[in-house]
């Protein structure tokens, strides 16, 4: 497949990112996945690279696109909801923007295939992780505790390094360390967004002034789409154009939803995401 920005309005490419726009709004609001997860192994298959393995590089860095606007538009709903906390999200936010350089940096330099099997790797652990250790799928019924100074400090660092890596903004970091803190799902989701805009407002910096392709700098064409740094913009607007006013129907649905069907439910898309760039790859 190549990119979207196309004469016949109604490519597959194009009503494939529209469907998966669709659901990139319904996870931005119920798990606070901004978009990675859904849209990395999707670009992955969607967009051609001008060089081999960069089809994996052009997904991330768009997918920390979308997640700019996705990301930003839940966390001011969340805002005006007065869901949010700023004991959750201050001092974590800004080291998990210092990883999120260090992470878009890395990516910049890391092979496609790479960073393909990483994100794989990632789930995988996650996945394991929330499953097999204790207070992911049922809430310890103590009080909430308290994020430690190591947490927000390195711990933050090392969410936003992995996050901007590989594309994925914070939430598959952030929801399961909120929850095995003891908040609910719909908490751990609520701050999950903000703690992933640092995440995409870094990571797509760095991307915007990345070589396009392997050493071609500038805005490109490549695969039929505008493509700035390693950002595809086509791919990047057909994903909004579906999330954003999905994201505006499906906002108040999160606290409707059971806690521990929610936790069931964020670990079956993850196993979704895993399979996608599995067969993608």
């Amino acid at each position: 497949m190549g990119g979207v920005l196309t004469p016949d309005l109604f490519t597959p490419d194009l009503i494939v990112l529209l469907g998966f726009g669709i659901l990139t709004g319904v996870t931005t609001v119920l798990f606070g996945f901004g978009g990675g997860f859904i849209t990395v192994p999707v670009l992955a298959a969607v967009l051609g690279g001008p060089a081999p393995g960069d089809g994996m590089h052009v997904a991330v860095a768009t997918s920390a696109a979308v997640m700019v606007i996705n990301a930003g538009g839940a966390t001011l709903g969340q805002a005006r909801a007065g869901a949010l906390r700023r004991d959750l999200l201050w001092p974590l936010a800004g080291t998990v923007a210092l990883g999120a350089l260090l992470g878009a940096l890395t990516a910049t330099i890391t092979p496609g295939p790479a960073l393909r099997w990483l994100f794989a790797g990632y789930l995988v652990l996650t996945i394991l992780d929330s499953v097999l250790r204790r207070g992911f799928l049922t809430r310890d019924p103590a009080e909430p505790r308290p994020l430690t100074p190591a947490v927000t400090g390195i711990g933050g660092v090392g969410i936003g390094f992995v996050a901007s890596l590989l594309g994925v903004g914070g939430s598959v970091l952030t929801v399961p360390l909120l929850r095995r803190s003891g908040h609910r799902m719909a908490t751990a989701v609520a701050h999950a967004n903000p703690l992933s805009l640092p995440v995409a407002v870094v990571a797509t910096a760095v991307y915007l002034c990345a070589p396009s392709g392997w050493g071609d700098s500038g805005v490109a064409a490549g695969g039929g789409a505008l493509r700035i740094g390693l950002i595809d913009v086509g791919a990047a607007l057909s994903l909004l154009a579906a999330s954003l006013p999905t994201i505006a129907l499906v906002r108040r649905l999160g606290a409707r939803i059971p806690d521990r069907a929610h936790a069931i439910a964020y670990l079956g898309l993850l196993g979704a995401a895993l399979a996608a760039v599995v067969v993608v790859g």
